[in-house]
């Protein structure tokens, strides 16, 4: 098992189930003294470089649950800002705590980071992943559907969160399908990449670009915003939203779906946009599970890299 978690295509399938089961059970269990403290006495830093409400929460009340200090930096905050490399860093911050979570603009940032520190590093959200978020997803359906085995749908940017459940497909064996307009498809090398392991595991990967099609039958319908976080002037809205016609999840869009369809955002959504309130909020709708399962599936993640499970 890799010492850290980066990307879930990196990760052994033995991980995530272990992450997902455990993660159930400290939900289950969350107020349950005998569960007790599995990080007690240990230290973990968060760094962050963007805004975040359910990536802070989540860490910072998982962090503690689980009995451990943690200590908050941001990128501008932080010598970071002044160029220390990530060498100097991780060899600094190993020397402090046991864990770091990186919430950062470019992938290659937490890379670095980790390729230098002895301790585990948590990618809690890049450009191109946010494994933490799909653990959680997973989490949900296991507790919607009973098991993993069920049609998932992505629909509408191909973006971190698409790169992310690609390769949880290609490890878990997944059924997945991905509806994009064709100028927000995911990255092609990023496809490859998963749809080659796919091919090994079990899993189905499919791309489309209607989005009718791509929600046809799926127990699971899942979308996100259109416009990456510091993409979203109104000049880009505007060129782009002509783009994304037809991708939005409302009740015409759910009608193609399995009836007992549910709905997954990972948050914040633009409400009207890329969903409907009447999706986001009516009966089908899961997304405050999803929300809560950061809690428990961050508090996992951490209690198994770090040994403590």
């Amino acid at each position: 098992m890799s010492k850290d978690l980066l990307r879930i295509i990196d990760c052994s399938e033995d991980f995530c189930r272990r992450v997902i089961a455990l993660g159930g059970e400290m939900k289950a269990r969350r107020r349950d003294p005998s569960l007790g403290k599995p990080l007690d006495g240990l230290a973990v830093v968060t760094i962050y470089e963007k805004p975040s409400t359910r990536t802070k929460v989540s860490f910072e009340v998982g962090i503690r649950e689980l009995g451990a200090q943690v200590v908050e930096l941001t990128k501008s905050g932080s010598q970071m800002s002044r160029g220390e490399t990530p060498a100097d860093t991780a060899h600094t911050l190993e020397r402090y705590a046991d864990a770091i979570v990186y919430r950062a603009f470019s992938h290659d940032s937490v890379a670095a980071i980790a390729e230098h520190a002895r301790i585990p590093v948590v990618n809690a959200l890049t450009d191109l992943y946010h494994p933490c978020q799909i653990l959680a997803d997973l989490l949900t359906v296991q507790e919607h559907c009973g098991g993993l085995d069920v049609p998932i749908t992505f629909i509408g940017n191909g973006s971190n969160i698409v790169h992310s459940l690609l390769g949880a497909a290609a490890k878990l064996g997944l059924n997945l399908t991905i509806g994009t307009p064709a100028s927000a498809a995911p990255k092609d090398e990023i496809v490859r990449e998963a749809v080659a392991l796919a091919s090994e595991t079990g899993g189905t990967i499919k791309l489309t670009n209607d989005p009718v099609e791509a929600v046809t039958g799926a127990r699971i319908v899942y979308t996100d915003v259109w416009f990456d976080m510091g993409k979203d002037d109104e000049e880009t809205i505007a060129k782009r939203t002509a783009e994304y016609a037809g991708f939005q999840v409302n009740s015409e869009l759910l009608s193609k779906a399995d009836p007992q369809a549910q709905v997954m955002h990972c948050l914040p959504a633009q409400r009207g946009r890329e969903a409907t309130d009447d999706a986001l909020d009516g009966p089908q709708s899961i997304i405050f599970d999803q929300a809560e399962n950061r809690l428990h599936a961050q508090k996992a993640i951490l209690t198994v890299l770090l040994g403590k499970d």
